[in-house]
């Protein structure tokens, strides 16, 4: 197994920028995004759907890089008018929306012959129909104002490959990547990019309690460093997405993996 590598320090890439994240709280992927962004230089609205948690990484964020650069809001992504707040509230204070990184999803393990409705359903609506929503108010408000922008959506390789007890995730995140390459149609009239990430295996402690320690240790060995991604890797490739260095690239979705072929 191969030690992680140094962590990269900001470059300044994003300077300026308005950015929101969504399920940003605690240590995952959405976390770590909204930091490397901060670190990047932009000023940052985070959100999820857990209050108290939210909360507390606002707190940590503002304190580390001013609370002039850092707001939160409680934001539910299966609730169109929550959604609508949010945005309104990065316009609020920070004058501009320039990056939308679309991180919220839900998971669960269960074999289809046992999936209820309500199991698929529920994670459909925060993982696929809240992208759609949150990715349409991006839309919307960055044509109006005619100034560009970037989305970046969090997928899944499960969008790709399959996985037993994994229907109605692997269908949710291969329906971001086919939303992510239409919107970024669409949205290329208008100078907007949309552009997806893929990861395999990050591990953060909310993982670790969803997951068995034995299909951990299973997925990892099938990744060609023999260790799992940590969040802050996946969240440079999304910052490299936001920034001005994939200014070529719309309509892609990357994948942030070692997994072999």
């Amino acid at each position: 197994m191969t030690a992680p590598p140094p962590y990269v320090p900001g470059h300044g890439l994003l300077d300026g920028r308005g950015a929101v994240v969504t399920a940003a709280a605690g240590a995952g992927i959405g976390g770590a995004t909204a930091r490397r962004l901060l670190e990047e230089g932009a000023r940052v609205v985070v959100s999820d759907a857990h209050a108290r948690r939210l909360k507390e990484s606002a707190a940590e964020l503002a304190g580390a890089f001013g609370a002039d650069r850092v707001a939160a809001l409680p934001c539910d992504v299966t609730d169109e008018a929550q959604v609508a707040a949010l945005f309104d509230l990065v316009e609020e204070r920070h004058g501009r929306l320039d990056i939308v990184v679309n991180n919220a999803g839900l998971g669960g393990t269960a074999d289809l012959v046992e999936m209820t409705d309500e199991q698929w359903e529920k994670v459909l609506d925060v993982t696929l129909n809240g992208t759609f929503r949150c990715t349409r108010a991006a839309l919307r408000r960055m044509k109006a104002v005619g100034a560009g922008g970037v989305i970046v959506n969090n997928s899944s390789v499960i969008g790709w490959r399959a996985q037993r007890g994994q229907a109605h995730y692997a269908a949710a995140k291969a329906g971001v990547m086919a939303l992510t390459r239409c919107a970024a149609l669409e949205a290329a009239a208008f100078g907007v990019r949309v552009n997806a990430v893929a990861p395999s295996l990050a591990m953060h402690p909310h993982l670790a309690k969803v997951t068995t320690p034995e299909l951990l240790e299973e997925l990892t060995a099938r990744e060609a460093f023999g260790r799992y991604a940590e969040p802050w890797e996946v969240a440079n490739v999304i910052v490299f997405l936001a920034s001005g260095y994939s200014s070529y690239m719309t309509g892609e979705v990357v994948s942030v993996s070692s997994r072999r072929a």
